[in-house]
């Protein structure tokens, strides 16, 4: 049976991530997203919707979106769905369809000036994450492939200069 829960989203934030921790001592920000949609309707004129979409971030991505977001700034976000369901205070049954991001990372470039300010952090750290947002596993830091050449089989060309570069796929 194939199953598939990933969402990828690109957006503006519609506020401050908001940081906080659990009693095991968790970070969880959550933080909202407005991500528009443009299309033609049937006269040829243009249209626009927005959803506005909830974010929880958890341990140091979490951290990241506290530290280096601000309302406004543009973002995308890679995740998952979750559901979860409540009775409120009033009896009444409640439910919720958020997105848990697992990666987080700038759409736009980094803000110049003094609207570059997130909370005193210094030039290095408001530009380090720019440069390709956070990602906390240790996979992201991976080597590039080894560059291969293949030996010639014998069909075709006989030059030494064939490298896997020339092959069709």
């Amino acid at each position: 049976m194939l199953e598939l829960n990933k969402v990828m989203l690109i957006g503006n934030l519609t506020r401050d991530p908001e940081l906080s921790y659990t009693s095991s001592g968790s970070a969880i920000a959550k933080m909202g997203l407005a991500v528009n949609r443009s299309w033609k309707d049937r006269n040829g004129q243009w249209q626009k919707d927005t959803a506005f979409v909830d974010i929880d971030a958890w341990g140091p991505t979490a951290e990241f979106c506290s530290k280096y977001l601000k309302k406004g700034r543009r973002i995308f976000v890679e995740g998952r769905l979750s559901f979860s369901s409540w009775e409120a205070n009033d009896g009444a049954k409640r439910s919720k369809l958020t997105v848990t991001a697992d990666r987080v990372q700038f759409a736009d470039p980094p803000p110049t000036g003094d609207q570059g300010n997130t909370g005193g952090a210094s030039q290095q750290e408001q530009t380090s994450p720019a440069q390709g947002g956070f990602r906390p596993r240790a996979e992201t830091q991976s080597a590039p492939a080894p560059q291969r050449s293949f030996p010639d089989s014998g069909e075709g060309s006989s030059s030494d200069e064939e490298t896997a570069d020339d092959l069709p796929f």
